[in-house]
């Protein structure tokens, strides 16, 4: 192909007067135009505009190919709209593209908020649980919603939460004449009859927040007791050492409290529990930190539902490891590899003890106490001793 076939239009409220000259050119010369029905009116399509499917579905694009084809979206066609979709299904040399402001953009702008310094969240199809790992004093957020009621039940979700006070600001139609700016905090939004598209900016103030370190508290976990409490969850996820994107497969996950921490620092992970009960906690946890898109639950028993999975970045192993599972794990592993365990019975104890001999890496053994009444005093009450073993495939001895 001498030229791209397809050009992907970002389009502003102020419709075909905001766009550039190369957009039009590109309007003008199209056989085929695509995009959401306000888009459509906004360009003055006409007979040649063809409305996305729903559910969403960039087929009857690609059906295009070779013809002069024009896709248009809000703003910004690569952030939060159909751009990278197409992109990644298409080769480089097919298309191009011309970018408009985004509605965060155009937000920030209104705002006097810098950019680089403020969140920016999709929400018109995700929960509003996604806020809760970002939610802190003094945090700029701008979301994207899917309309008036929903700007209102986001009012109501944070002020149900602790951060009534924030202050809010409903942004809509931002560019074009039918733009309105509402402010107020979020105790007090109710509007719900704003225009799409619309943007809530966020000054959040209020509850503190997630703490930023492992290690969170266990009573923010559902769980029926079994759950790695929290000084030797911190210890275990410093010594998996979660880096954004990686994977995790947390074997016998219990509560998922470890998979839901390891999300929380960018990784992604595979919980694997043979009790539905506690593959119930372990999806209600994930979705309480927003992180269901993050963590997947499988219920079984390792390592037989393993094979068929993603290879992972780390193995966290809570419970239950014997060495016949572990020689199954293990072989399943890449070169990269790390493995944490934890044991409280002597038997797996001696099985680290064992590994550590054969593979290398580090064994501790951890005793913690905490201060409990004794009669009119106080006094040490000892947990279990944990011992843990942490090792790189890579680097066996």
């Amino acid at each position: 192909m001498t030229e791209p076939w397809l050009t992907i239009i970002g389009i502003g409220e102020d419709g075909l007067s905001g766009l550039s000259e190369a957009s039009r050119k590109a309007l003008a010369k199209a056989e085929v135009v695509f995009g959401g029905e306000r888009h459509l009116k906004l360009a003055d399509i006409g007979g040649r505009g063809k409305p996305w499917p729903v559910p969403f579905d960039i087929a009857p694009v690609l059906a295009c190919r070779g013809r002069p084809t024009v896709v248009l979206a809000s703003g910004d066609p690569f952030w939060h709209g159909a751009g990278s979709v197409l992109a990644a299904a298409l080769l480089r040399e097919e298309w191009i593209a011309h970018p408009a402001p985004s509605t965060f953009s155009l937000a920030a702008a209104r705002l006097g908020w810098a950019l680089e310094e403020t969140i920016c969240v999709a929400l018109h199809a995700a929960p509003f649980e996604r806020l809760v790992p970002l939610l802190a004093r003094g945090t700029r957020i701008i979301c994207l919603v899917r309309d008036g009621k929903a700007a209102a039940d986001l009012a109501q979700w944070l002020t149900t939460r602790g951060w009534g006070v924030s202050r809010l600001w409903a942004l809509s139609a931002l560019g074009g004449p039918r733009e309105h700016i509402v402010e107020s905090r979020a105790s007090d939004y109710v509007d719900s009859s704003a225009p799409s598209p619309l943007a809530i900016a966020l000054l959040a103030d209020g509850a503190a927040g997630l703490p930023r370190c492992s290690g969170l508290s266990d009573d923010l976990f559902a769980h029926d007791g079994q759950i790695s409490k929290r000084p030797m969850r911190a210890l275990a996820l410093a010594a998996l050492a979660p880096r954004p994107n990686e994977l995790l497969w947390d074997i016998g996950a219990g509560s998922g409290s470890v998979s839901v921490e390891w999300a929380l620092a960018g990784g992604r992970a595979i919980a694997i529990e043979a009790r539905e009960d506690r593959a119930a906690n372990i999806r209600a946890n994930a979705a309480a930190f927003g992180l269901a898109h993050r963590i997947q639950t499988i219920t079984g028993r390792a390592p037989d539902v393993l094979a068929e999975l993603e290879k992972p970045d780390a193995v966290f192993f809570g419970g239950g490891l014997d060495a016949a599972m572990f020689e199954r794990v293990w072989a399943m592993l890449s070169s990269h590899a790390r493995v944490v365990a934890h044991s409280v019975t002597l038997e797996t104890e001696t099985l680290l003890t064992e590994l550590h001999s054969r593979h290398g890496g580090t064994l501790m053994r951890i005793e913690i106490a905490h201060a409990a009444p004794l009669g009119g005093f106080r006094s040490w009450e000892a947990s279990r001793p944990v011992v843990q073993w942490s090792a790189a495939k890579g680097a066996s001895a």
